[in-house]
């Protein structure tokens, strides 16, 4: 039988304590890496235009540790600027759809609006499907016509385009693509 001597013993017991002591630590940054998790996914969503996921990601980042502050803090501005951070997102989306080919020869306003909403639809496969609101009280856009030919364009830019030619100009509201004149 080994003897094992006092000093032994103490560095096992010490050892054991270290390694007690480690796996506390690790289990305890556990919920602050899900939280950090949470919070990142939240901050991903805001940038990608969905104030619901990201309101979601924020509460559950709350959920793991109410005292994350900046989870606090992110969840109230999404509550504040939902409308805003949708209306990017609806921006960026439209802006990604790339038209193969877009021809206007004399159309109205109203028309490029109608043929670019169902391009963007058809190359989407129907995952953005723009709704254009026409603010024009006096009229003036009405009367003015649009020629262009473009190819291999991101609907925003064939949008800007259009709009140039009748001295218009875009807003993205959180569900529609409004229109009025500069």
């Amino acid at each position: 039988m080994v003897k094992i001597q006092k000093p032994m013993k103490t560095r096992i017991a010490c050892l054991s304590v270290v390694l007690v002591s480690l796996h506390s630590a690790v289990m305890a940054e556990e919920p602050a890496v899900a939280t950090s998790s949470a919070y990142q996914q939240g901050l991903l969503a805001v940038a990608a235009g969905d104030p619901v996921k990201a309101e979601a990601c924020f509460t559950k980042a709350l959920q793991q540790d109410p005292n994350n502050a900046n989870a606090r803090y992110q969840l109230i501005e999404v509550k504040k600027n939902a409308a805003s951070i949708s209306a990017k997102g609806r921006a960026s989306r439209f802006g990604a759809v790339v038209i193969p080919s877009i021809q206007l020869d004399g159309a109205t306003l109203e028309e490029s609006l109608t043929v670019l909403g169902k391009m963007v639809a058809r190359e989407s496969k129907d995952q953005v499907t723009p709704n254009f609101i026409t603010e024009d009280p006096q009229s003036k856009l009405g009367s003015k016509t649009i020629t262009l030919k473009l190819n291999n364009i991101p609907a925003k830019a064939a949008l800007e385009y259009i709009l140039t030619q009748v001295g218009a100009k875009a807003r993205f509201d959180e569900h529609a693509i409004v229109v009025s004149t500069r």
